[in-house]
């Protein structure tokens, strides 16, 4: 029996964010796209065809049962206050990294050493939001690139809290073309964000296999 899938907004519509909303139409999702203007997520919309769909940020997160926030670490907490009542009860993906420009062409954490994005956001969304982080383990070009992988899908890993949205979470990261992995829980995020052992910028260097994500775990 076939259930109903779960209604997606992407808010940000930067490199992460049009590249998670092309691979979910691709794997035929449909998805609401939503950014500072809604003249820019309607150009993007209409640049992604007829599964894609342009609201504005407030009624793009009222409408959707799942909300990509893809947008930037460091302007999440003043997000989180200005929407707190439409997250009301949603599940929230968050790909972050809390990284910035090192000044000499690389890029430095931005919060301490030993503390993640995913854990600091858990911390600042409402109680009644379920978190997952997701989406976030490789690179926006990684990601447009190794969608869809044969012979083997390659891996994006997830950590959560809450194992009753795991399947949720994992059918959205099959249809966007990856092999969904779960590491843990949101304690375990700073595994999978920039300069972590399971991050293509850190421990990994590429994108892997099923197989080789098992032995790493």
């Amino acid at each position: 029996m076939s259930t109903k899938k779960s209604k997606i907004a992407v808010i940000g519509l930067g490199n992460v964010g049009k590249v998670v909303a092309a691979n979910l139409v691709k794997g035929n999702r449909q998805v609401i796209v939503a950014t500072k203007t809604i003249e820019d997520a309607t150009t993007i919309a209409k640049e992604l065809g007829s599964l894609a769909t342009a609201m504005d940020v407030g009624a793009a997160i009222k409408a959707a049962d799942i909300i990509v926030l893809a947008v930037l670490f460091s302007t999440i907490k003043e997000f989180a206050v200005k929407f707190s009542a439409q997250l009301e009860g949603k599940i929230v993906i968050d790909p972050s990294n809390p990284i910035a420009p090192d000044g000499s062409g690389g890029f430095k954490k931005i919060i301490g050493e030993k503390e993640s994005a995913g854990q600091t956001i858990a911390a600042i969304l409402p109680k009644s939001v379920k978190l997952a982080k997701a989406l976030g383990s490789l690179s926006a070009g990684s990601l447009a690139s190794a969608a869809r992988k044969k012979p083997e899908a390659a891996v994006l890993f997830y950590a959560t809290d809450d194992d009753a949205i795991n399947r949720k979470i994992e059918e959205l990261i099959k249809d966007s073309g990856f092999e969904p992995l779960h590491i843990g829980k949101i304690d375990q995020s700073i595994r999978i964000e920039v300069f972590g052992d399971l991050h293509e910028f850190g421990g990994l260097g590429k994108t892997i296999s099923v197989a080789d994500a098992n032995a790493r775990i």
